[in-house]
């Protein structure tokens, strides 16, 4: 916890113990964090910094000098707040100078439109909800949604909300609306889900004669839009999610539409179109902008279990239409998602028995991130906490951490009537319904820290327990805000089934409390579901639904955060580029603290600190007991260990959350290359038997954007060839892919560096000998004018095209092409570990088993698998703003770099 100014206090001056019956005249709230009197600017440390990103070329992108900022603060952290939130043309005086300015406008305008709504019992109470509201944000413990911070205090009717649900019918004027709409939504910094499904299908009839023309294809229109509208006008791309039941007629050429956009684009691709993001192969195909969700209901899950047929339906006149095998559908999902990511699945049944306003419409969207979902035409505002921030000691700061969660919810909830909304509708939903999307963020950095494995009962019973605990809090809250200001306008119709779902939350968190948790944390979990049922019998929510967990993007460089929404550890190895070249090799801070928690000494702590940098894992140091190897488990397997979080695992600590959360996760389970389309399926079928309410999968490289593109700047002085000597050392290697043979002569300088190579087919005179003549010509000549090997691995490795398949080598037993062989086998054997890293490799585990596994249907949660490790960038895009290479966010993209994000938050 950072240092605090503030009065000693008791126990009870909780604001969570204060009688929501003194609350008729507006909401009080004590200080917990803050004096009065003293200015909580005065009370930090502050530096005056030049806040710049450079792209991959060196080239400053953004730079803004003297930029005022806490000294807790990280560059990062200041160079994506500078480059994202600041306000003002550069250069001029309204330009926003600092993190003062930043947080003062967005502070002092929720507050003042607090005291306009009557949120406050009193003045004191405005002064003091401002000062604690500033004081989570000052010290990085929360953050708002980055449309927050875009808009509030800029506009008088701001875009606020990060989350929108659309609607379409049937009908031209209808459709034509749903662009509309989603263009303003982008352009504000946010992003939109809609479901297709009432649109009739391409082999349905028109009133006025002819052939409907289907979802699919106004799908693609609403798609090109979204291409050219930038989020926020300039700092993210659009973000959307479409959706279409399993009963539809189209769902087939829905499920395979974006797979058949892939396989368009890797032909293209190998026509030597440029691969890139924005390159002509991507840019020129369909459907790259949008998340695709595949809806399900129990009945389909239950038919693909048993083995029955499935009917689709006309969507007018609701007559059967097509009659599947259930389980070639869901088949033909997972063989989609394998090959190309899309679609992911939606579990109808799951979503709808949770829903607290079914009497209001059901629930059949949701946003890009699969986070929020709710009724058509709504809107979620959206904050976030970070978790480690409310560690203290040996244990979690219980009172302060509701106290964060009672005054975030207060400042979401005062936004709701203040914000612009993109139509009439949805201005009305957001202000009848109310609904509120608190999260987190830092829960692997937490878990950690704490000494638990994130793949163990222990991790995933305290994940559970602190999404109750936030659950719980915001729902007290809300009916704070309901005995102030009354319940949420559509609550009288669904007060049975809103109360029906917190008994349920209740209930969960019931049987977590015989989980090990420490003694506060569980009785407060029993204390704030049985005051949230109990004084939401007596005064209702304000609220239809409170909590998400979105992947927190751009917000979590704000906040210094280790880890990102529900996301564990990456790597206990990371690196940061240098301003003036070259990289400094990180061990990850949170090593060290789970290390001390775990009562190893000083010295002994050190010892494994410098083992893990020497060898960039923690497996095989002896100073470790076995027992808690599984605690540093991260996402990535590392180049040199053997261990990482299987899919599984993350499966399973999403089913454990999901009973506390009033919406639903973003988060994509990451495979590794060579899983199968039946481990593919077993996920989807886990999800849905753990209840989750959504799930996407993406599987390393299996799409064809190339992360590095060897084109740059022309030089103003010419490049210089340095050639082998006469007689230099080389070595030979025999190889065979799918019964072609071949040899590969390597050539080396004095120093040992690669400088040449020859590579002969064993039919000489053949098409394959003369191109492979050609590209060992080519990569000797760029290896001698200075071309790093890794960039020439990074580039060529992964490539598909034939012949491919089973090879001779066993530590490459798998080659998608010759050229992607010969890169890879030239990155394992002659680059540093470190450079293997740069290049994107991960060696295969050679102990690690490819064993055919037992279907996923008759079998349940057997038939995952382990597999092999997920690169966290081989076939990442490049940063549409700086050029860094990006890595997966939940269902989206970050830039480690410059904090540029395509998603949620």
């Amino acid at each position: 916890m950072p240092d605090r100014v503030r009065p000693l206090r008791k126990k009870s001056a909780s604001i969570s113990n204060i009688s929501t019956e003194n609350y008729s005249r507006g909401l009080h709230f004590p200080r917990l964090f803050t004096t009065p009197d003293v200015n909580l600017f005065d009370t930090v440390d502050w530096t005056i910094r030049t806040a710049s990103i450079v792209n991959e070329n060196g080239a400053v992108i953004f730079e803004q000098k003297n930029v005022e900022a806490p000294v807790s603060w990280s560059d990062l952290a200041v160079n994506v707040v500078a480059s994202r939130y600041f306000r003002g043309k550069m250069g001029s005086q309204e330009r926003e100078a600092g993190v003062k300015t930043l947080l003062l406008r967005v502070v002092d305008t929720i507050t003042t439109w607090g005291k306009d709504q009557g949120y406050f019992a009193a003045d004191d109470d405005a002064e003091s909800f401002h000062d604690e509201l500033l004081y989570l944000l000052l010290h990085q413990m929360a953050s708002f949604n980055s449309p927050v911070w875009f808009n509030v205090g800029v506009e008088e009717r701001p875009q606020c909300s990060a989350c929108f649900i659309l609607d379409v019918e049937d009908t031209m004027e209808s459709i034509l609306n749903w662009y509309t709409q989603e263009g303003m939504i982008f352009k504000g910094g946010s992003g939109s889900g809609i479901n297709v499904s009432k649109l009739r299908s391409s082999r349905e009839s028109l009133s006025g004669g002819g052939t409907a023309s289907g979802p699919i294809s106004f799908m693609k229109a609403a798609d090109a839009s979204a291409g050219v509208i930038k989020s926020g006008g300039k700092t993210r791309r659009a973000a959307k999610m479409v959706i279409l039941n399993v009963d539809h007629p189209d769902i087939v050429e829905f499920i395979n539409c974006k797979a058949s956009e892939e396989r368009k684009a890797q032909v293209l691709i190998r026509a030597g179109y440029d691969s890139s993001l924005n390159g002509a192969a991507y840019s020129t195909i369909a459907f790259q902008n949008a998340n695709h969700s595949v809806r399900v209901s129990d009945d389909f899950m239950d038919a693909v279990v048993n083995n029955e047929k499935w009917r689709t339906k006309c969507v007018v006149s609701g007559a059967n239409a097509d009659i599947y095998d259930a389980r070639d559908l869901f088949r033909k999902i997972a063989q989609a998602a394998h090959l190309c990511g899309d679609p992911g699945m939606q579990f109808d049944t799951t979503i709808n028995n949770m829903h607290t306003c079914p009497e209001t419409g059901p629930i059949e969207g949701s946003n890009p991130c699969s986070e929020y979902m709710h009724v058509n035409n709504s809107a979620c505002n959206l904050a976030s906490l970070r978790l480690t921030k409310f560690l203290s000691g040996e244990s979690f700061a219980v009172a302060d951490f509701r106290h964060a969660v009672e005054i975030l919810i207060t400042a979401q909830d005062i936004i709701i009537d203040k914000a612009s909304y993109p139509t009439k509708a949805i201005a009305k939903n957001s202000s009848q319904l109310r609904a509120l999307g608190l999260g987190y963020a830092d829960l692997g950095a937490l878990l950690m820290s704490l000494g638990l494995g994130y793949d163990s009962d222990e991790g995933r019973t305290w994940a559970s327990g602190i999404t109750a605990l936030m659950t719980g809090s915001a729902y007290i809250q809300s009916t704070k805000l309901a005995a102030a200001r009354g319940p949420f306008k559509e609550f009288r119709r669904n007060r049975e089934p809103m109360l029906k779902v917190i008994r349920a939350h209740r209930k969960n968190a019931r049987d977590l409390l015989s989980e090990k948790l420490p003694e506060e944390l569980q009785t407060s979990i029993g204390d704030v579901w049985d005051k949230a049922l109990a004084l939401g019998e007596q005064h209702g929510f304000a609220n239809c639904q409170v909590s998400v967990l979105p992947p927190t993007g751009t917000i979590a460089f704000m906040m210094d955060c280790d880890t990102t929404g529900v996301e564990p550890e990456i790597a206990l190895v990371k690196y940061k580029k240098l301003s003036g070249g070259g990289r400094l090799k990180i061990i990850n801070k949170t090593v060290e603290k789970a290390l001390k928690r775990l009562n190893y000494s000083p010295v002994v702590i050190q010892r494994i600190l410098e083992g893990i940098e020497k060898t960039g894992t923690i497996e095989g140091i002896k100073d470790l007991v076995p027992e808690h190897l599984h605690i540093f488990d991260c996402a990535f397997k590392p180049l040199n260990g053997s261990r990482y979080i299987g899919p599984e695992g993350h499966v399973r600590m999403l089913a454990a959350i999901q009973p506390f959360i009033s919406g639903a996760i973003s988060k994509t389970v990451n495979l590794p290359s060579d899983v199968t389309v039946e481990q593919v399926e077993g996920i989807f079928m886990l999800a849905w038997r753990l209840g989750l309410k959504s799930i996407a999968v993406y599987r390393d490289g299996c799409k064809l954007v190339q992360p590095i593109d060897l084109g740059g700047p022309e030089q103003k002085t010419s490049p210089i060839r340095k050639r082998l000597p006469v007689d230099c050392k080389s070595e030979r290697h025999k190889f065979q892919i799918a019964g072609q043979k071949g040899y590969l002569h390597v050539g080396f300088y004095e120093d040992g560096r690669v400088g040449e190579i020859f590579i002969r087919m064993a039919k000489e005179g053949s098409t394959i000998s003369g191109l492979m003549d050609t590209i060992a010509t080519l990569t000797s000549i760029a290896l001698q004018y200075g071309v790093p090997l890794e960039a020439l691995v990074n580039k060529f490795s992964h490539t598909r095209f034939e012949p491919s398949g089973f090879t001779s080598n066993p530590k490459l037993p798998i080659a998608k092409s010759l050229i992607d062989y010969i890169f890879r086998y030239l990155g394992l054997e002659f680059l540093s570990k470190e450079g293997q890293e740069a290049a994107g490799l991960t060696p295969l585990d050679e102990k690690s088993s490819n064993r055919e596994l037992p279907s996923p249907i008759e079998n349940g949660d057997s038939a995952i698998g382990d597999g092999h490790a997920f690169n966290a960038q081989s076939d990442a895009p490049a940063c549409a703003d700086c050029g860094a290479i990006m890595v997966r966010n939940g269902s989206c993209y970050k830039c480690v770099n410059c904090g540029w994000g395509n998603g949620c938050s």
